[in-house]
């Protein structure tokens, strides 16, 4: 029996409440299809469960309906069938070829072309694997692109070869996924059909191996990072810093680097400089561990060296601070930022701080707290009776046994403390600090 049908059985008396709720009062927690305005395109893939593959695939934009399916074997076309055909094989009782667990995708072509689905099929899941997806083992669940025509097949295997160079770069092996012509296709059981959004207890499986389609490399060139100059400037060293650089590393049209350029760049308050090209090398004498496959890919530099890469952004911005936060804290300070760990007290940095100015956060530089704010508390930690606006983030924090708010940083997600009602006015609240991961910069005189 595999992992995903063991869980789908076993959350069954779980999600029964929720499910009886939502669907036998006549409600329904499926979101209508998008409706199409161009032309319809249809593409087979296989991810592993398609449970998880239909809720990954029906993110994307365009994307118009999804069904979950059986395709290419040689067997019936039933889940019992699949999985007793499966037992057999492993067994060495049949040589016959079992059909994949598939999602047939159909998707409008005015608002997303098929490299973009293709985009989304290699991003969220591992292709690397062979005959299992996660801890689904079996032929049943291979990676596949089961085309039907040849424009789609010479696509399929462009966006596998594009996609197979940052892979190796990433520390991955050769992809496996099946390219082929859909031959036999059957529509799974009902109750497989949008799965996951009738029970949101359900066994996914899928999350992808965290490397980025390099998104300015179109298929019919998958050369490395290119610019409209035919002769770009590199970076002038001299005007570089010799002990921390940070090197944002982009290509021409780059829908993700101008993404990390409104997001992150255009915000920029972080103690380590950064410098942008379009020059696929490190600047002068300076060294880079590997060439560069994927745009952006932001490269830390220290006395001209790389000493970490972060490779593609999406959207992740705490993620890239995170990144780049392991780099720039004391251990004492990871700890606290990454790992929610505590200072003693009356031990921490800036507890005696009585200056006007404001403190920020030690990695993205964004403004925390004004020094207006704080207050002697006597706990042995910075108190604050306010944050500045949007700069925190509140959660729910029952990690000791009690229940208890935890303030982080909204620009980089780091842990900062905790905020307790029992504070000064105007507010009444106390943010309880880490006063290691604030860094206080003086209002100039």
């Amino acid at each position: 029996m595999s992992y995903r049908l063991l869980t789908g059985i076993l959350i069954i008396a779980v999600s029964a409440g929720a499910y009886l709720a939502a669907f036998g009062s006549g409600q329904s927690t499926m979101a209508a299809p998008p409706q199409a305005t161009g032309q319809l395109d249809t593409i087979v893939l296989g991810m592993g469960c398609f449970w998880g593959s239909e809720k990954r695939m029906s993110t994307l934009p365009g994307v118009v309906t999804i069904e979950a399916g059986y395709a290419n074997g040689e067997v019936a076309g039933n889940y019992s069938a699949i999985h007793e055909q499966e037992m057999q094989r492993q067994s060495g009782r049949s040589n016959l070829r079992n059909h994949a667990e598939v999602i047939k995708v159909t998707f409008d072509t005015s608002k997303v072309n098929l490299e973009r689905v293709l985009i989304q099929f290699w991003e969220n899941h591992d292709p690397t694997q062979g005959d299992r997806q996660g801890n689904d083992v079996g032929s049943n669940y291979r990676s596949a692109i089961y085309t039907s025509s040849d424009a789609q097949t010479t696509v399929a295997k462009q966006t596998r070869d594009v996609y197979q160079k940052v892979l190796r770069a990433g520390g991955y092996g050769a992809i496996t996924t099946e390219i082929a012509p859909l031959k036999s296709y059957f529509t799974a059981e009902e109750y497989h059909q949008h799965y996951l959004a009738k029970n949101p207890l359900g066994y996914c499986g899928l999350g992808g191996t965290g490397v980025k389609y390099p998104i300015a490399l179109a298929v019919s060139d998958a050369s490395p990072i290119k610019s409209q100059d035919s002769n770009p400037k590199p970076l002038d060293t001299a005007a570089l810093n010799q002990t921390r650089q940070l090197i944002v590393f982009e290509g021409e049209d780059c829908a993700y680097c101008r993404k990390f350029k409104a997001e992150v760049l255009d915000h920029w308050n972080s103690p380590v400089p950064f410098a942008r090209t379009v020059v696929a090398h490190a600047p002068g004498q300076w060294e880079l561990e590997k060439p560069l496959a994927v745009t952006p890919t932001i490269v830390l530099f220290e006395k001209g060296r790389e000493v970490s890469r972060y490779t593609g952004y999406n959207g992740e911005q705490q993620r890239f601070w995170k990144w780049l936060g392991f780099y720039l804290l004391t251990p004492k300070q990871r700890d606290i930022a990454f790992a929610q760990g505590t200072e003693m007290a009356w031990t921490g940095s800036n507890l005696d701080e009585k200056r006007t100015g404001t403190f920020v956060d030690p990695i993205s530089g964004v403004a925390l707290f004004r020094s207006d704010s704080k207050y002697q508390s006597g706990t042995g930690w910075p108190s604050f009776f306010q944050p500045l606006p949007g700069a925190v983030e509140l959660r729910e924090d029952n990690s000791l046994g009690v229940s208890r708010t935890e303030v982080i940083s909204a620009s980089s997600g780091i842990h900062l403390g905790h905020v307790f009602d029992d504070g000064p006015p105007p507010t009444g609240k106390r943010y309880c600090i880490n006063g290691d991961v604030l860094k206080f910069v003086p209002d100039r005189s």
